[in-house]
C-alpha cells in the first residue's frame, strides 16, 4: 500500500488507514478474536496508522487495539485523542494529563506517536468547542509537558469549528496534525455543504502551507456513501452528519447522485467510488475508515489498489 509522509512529523503512513472507532464498531463491540484477526489482516495489508481515541466505546477501543498489537508483536504508527467534556472545562492541563495516562495503560504503551484534541475550535468557545486562545494557553502547554516527558511523539487537534479560528491555531506551530472531514459529498472541498460548516477544504489547503500533517475523517459520511440507510449491529444506531447534509438520510440521498458513475462501470460500487476519490487528494496524508467486518477491510483495500480515479472524472 502507498505510504504517504505525514507533514513536518516526518513519519510515513499508509494512504489508507484503520479507524477503531464506533461508527464502524468493529474494535468496540466485535469480538476479541475478530478483532484480532481485522489488525493482523490490517498489516498484511500495509496498513501503517491506526487511530483510536478514549471516548471510542468509552475506553474499550484503547484497550482492544493494545491487546490485539500487544498479541501480534507490532507497533506501527497509533494516534488517539482526548475530549475534554462540560465539567472538566476549568482544568483544561489536568484534563488533558488524566486523559493521557488514562489512555496508555488501556493500550498498555508507555508512549503514543499522536495524540490529538478532539474538541472543536470556535471564535466563541461554545461548550463542547474551545477559543483558540484556552487552546494556546491552556491545553498547548500541557500537551508541551507531556512530550517532553515522553508520552508522545506529536501533538494535534481534530480540524472541526470556525475556519478563522482553526487558522489561528494551526499558525501557532505547535500542532504536528489535523484531522479534517474530507469525502465524495463535496468533491471540491471548498462549498461548505451546511451555513455551520467551516470552510474545509480551506483549512485543508492552509494547513498543508503549515507542513501540519492532515488526516481525512468522515470519508464515506459515516457510512452513507455506501448508499444505505442500513446499519451494521456493530456499528452506532444512529449516525449525526459531520461536515456533510443536514441528516444521514440526506447524506445517503445525496450519494445516490453518484450511482450513474458505478453503472458506467467507474468503479464497483459507491464505497469503492468514495475511497478511490479520496486518495487522489494527495495533499491528503493517511484516509481513515473504520469498518464493523473483515470484508469491509478487504473491499476498502481492494478498492484503493485500484488508484485514484481518473482526473476530471468528479466535477468540482
Amino acid at each position: 500500500m502507498e505510504q504517504r509522509r505525514l507533514g513536518r512529523t516526518g513519519l510515513s503512513v499508509s494512504v489508507l488507514g484503520y479507524g477503531c472507532g464506533a461508527i464502524g464498531g468493529l474494535m468496540v463491540k466485535g469480538t476479541a478474536a475478530e478483532q484480532d484477526r481485522a489488525i493482523g489482516r490490517a498489516l498484511d495489508h500495509g496498513i501503517t496508522y491506526f487511530d483510536t481515541a478514549a471516548v471510542y466505546g468509552d475506553g474499550a477501543s484503547e484497550r482492544n487495539l493494545g491487546r490485539a498489537l500487544r498479541g501480534l508483536s507490532a507497533r506501527p504508527v497509533v494516534g488517539t485523542k482526548v475530549r475534554v467534556f462540560a465539567p472538566q472545562r476549568g482544568d483544561i492541563a489536568g484534563r488533558i494529563t488524566t486523559s493521557l495516562e488514562e489512555s496508555l495503560r488501556r493500550l498498555g504503551m508507555e508512549s503514543v506517536d499522536i495524540f490529538q484534541l478532539h474538541n472543536p475550535i470556535t471564535l466563541a468557545g461554545q461548550e463542547p468547542a474551545f477559543t483558540p486562545a484556552q487552546i494556546l494557553e491552556e491545553a498547548v502547554p500541557a500537551l508541551e509537558r507531556a512530550r517532553a516527558a515522553g508520552k508522545f511523539r506529536f501533538f494535534g487537534i481534530t480540524g472541526l469549528g470556525d475556519a478563522e479560528a482553526l487558522r489561528q491555531v494551526l499558525d501557532a506551530g505547535g500542532f504536528a496534525t489535523a484531522q479534517i472531514p474530507y469525502n465524495l459529498l463535496n468533491p471540491s472541498g471548498i462549498a461548505p455543504a451546511r451555513p455551520d460548516v467551516p470552510d474545509l477544504g480551506g483549512i485543508i489547503r492552509h494547513a498543508v502551507a503549515q507542513d501540519v500533517g492532515v488526516m481525512a475523517i468522515r470519508i464515506l459520511a459515516g457510512g452513507a456513501l455506501s448508499g444505505t440507510e442500513a446499519r451494521s449491529p456493530l456499528g452506532v444506531a444512529k449516525v449525526e452528519p459531520i461536515a456533510s447534509g443536514a441528516s444521514y438520510a440526506a447524506d445517503v440521498a445525496a450519494a445516490q447522485r453518484f450511482r450513474p458513475l458505478v453503472e458506467a462501470g467507474h468503479a464497483a460500487d459507491l464505497v469503492e467510488l468514495a475511497l478511490r476519490f479520496v486518495i487522489g487528494a494527495k495533499e491528503i496524508a493517511t484516509n481513515i475508515i473504520g469498518t464493523s467486518s473483515l470484508e469491509e477491510l478487504d473491499h476498502a483495500v481492494a478498492a484503493v489498489a485500484k488508484g485514484p480515479l481518473p482526473a476530471g472524472l468528479i466535477a468540482d
